[in-house]
């Protein structure tokens, strides 16, 4: 096992930088550290200095990777280079982290984890919301059988801005979605999916409706939107057993569940068929206060020290970019459902 310190190097300093840099300092000192980040912005560097003089900069990413001491990097960067950049870290032998989508094709995600297989190097995406206490919470209830067969999923994640330039709304908010189900569902895929979408400002959808079926008669959908008056993040999950309701703003409470449902009692007769409503309790579960990224972080020093954690890894990445790459295609044709495939080696 290698229990030596690890060297972080991120590259992109915007918006998700700043935060990966936090958290992998907020890690034990004898665990992990950033030596280098890499911006091509100069003026961003700048602050990097200002709060970590510990912290060396660079504008030159051929020099961060060529730093024999850096064992990750950490891409916080624009989609579009998502796949150049961690092509260059695995030939000179990175662990890398990639911040989501892992990649703006599915040919260049298959590649990256080609790539860090036959590196013998790990790939990590970052999907935050996997390691939130809720959505840990949910998983829980889910795996105990508590909530029953799960029926439905059903998530709005809207609001005013932040408009992207590189990728449309679909790829920057439904990735969300994708990795909590597939984290729920254990890896399961959808077979189909059916998306609309719209463009009101510029060429790249604002808002957009995901609809995804699955083989065992699953079905999720997905709301997103950067147009709306209001800020909502609210999922419901929904079991034969038992609902449940994420409201990631709501200060406490941030997961209900509804001891309620549905009974049908059949009959030959159409009209005599009964449906009748359980209405039961609701309780919130206490939940730990946890930052879900400095989670996600520690778990990524754990593995690459050689120590058991959970991380979310490429190929799950991999499986977030085949459903988004196939919701694109149903959209341009205006909604029509396109199944997803999935090659008998993806997983091998």
């Amino acid at each position: 096992m290698n229990k030596s310190l690890v060297n972080v190097g991120v590259v992109g300093y915007g918006y998700w930088g700043p935060n990966l840099v936090r958290n992998f300092m907020a890690l034990p000192s004898d665990k992990a550290r950033v030596k280098l980040v890499c911006d091509a912005r100069a003026e961003r560097l700048d602050s990097v200095s200002r709060v970590y003089p510990s912290i060396a900069t660079t504008t030159d990413y051929d020099a961060m990777i060529a730093d024999r001491e850096i064992d990750l990097i950490a891409v916080a960067t624009p989609v579009s280079s998502h796949f150049a950049l961690a092509q260059k870290a695995f030939a000179a032998g990175k662990h890398v982290l990639v911040e989501k989508p892992l990649a703006a094709s599915v040919a260049e995600a298959e590649k990256l984890v080609a790539l860090a297989r036959s590196a013998g190097r790990k790939l990590f995406v970052d999907h935050t919301f996997v390691f939130t206490p809720a959505v840990r919470k949910m998983r829980e209830l889910v795996e105990t059988g508590s909530m029953g067969e799960l029926l439905y999923y059903d998530s709005t994640r809207i609001n005013l801005g932040i408009f992207q330039h590189d990728v449309d709304v679909v790829w920057d908010l439904v990735p969300h979605d994708l990795s909590i189900l597939d984290f729920l569902l254990g890896g399961m895929t959808p077979s189909s999916v059916s998306c609309t979408g719209v463009a009101h400002y510029g060429d790249l959808a604002d808002l957009a409706y995901v609809t995804l079926y699955y083989p065992n008669g699953f079905i999720a959908h997905i709301n997103v939107n950067w147009l709306a008056p209001v800020k909502i993040r609210q999922i419901l999950l929904c079991g034969d057993k038992q609902m449940m309701v994420y409201d990631e703003h709501t200060v406490q409470e941030k997961v209900r569940i509804y001891d309620r449902g549905v009974r049908v009692k059949n009959s030959e007769d159409l009209y005599q068929k009964l449906v009748e409503y359980r209405d039961g309790d609701m309780f919130a579960p206490k939940l730990p206060n946890v930052e879900a990224l400095r989670a996600e972080v520690e778990g990524i020093v754990d593995v690459i020290r050689g120590d058991e954690a959970e991380v979310v890894d490429g190929e799950c990445g991999l499986r977030v970019v085949r459903t988004l790459e196939a919701a694109t295609t149903s959209m341009n044709q205006q909604g029509r459902r396109v199944s997803i495939e999935i090659p008998a080696v993806a997983s091998r």
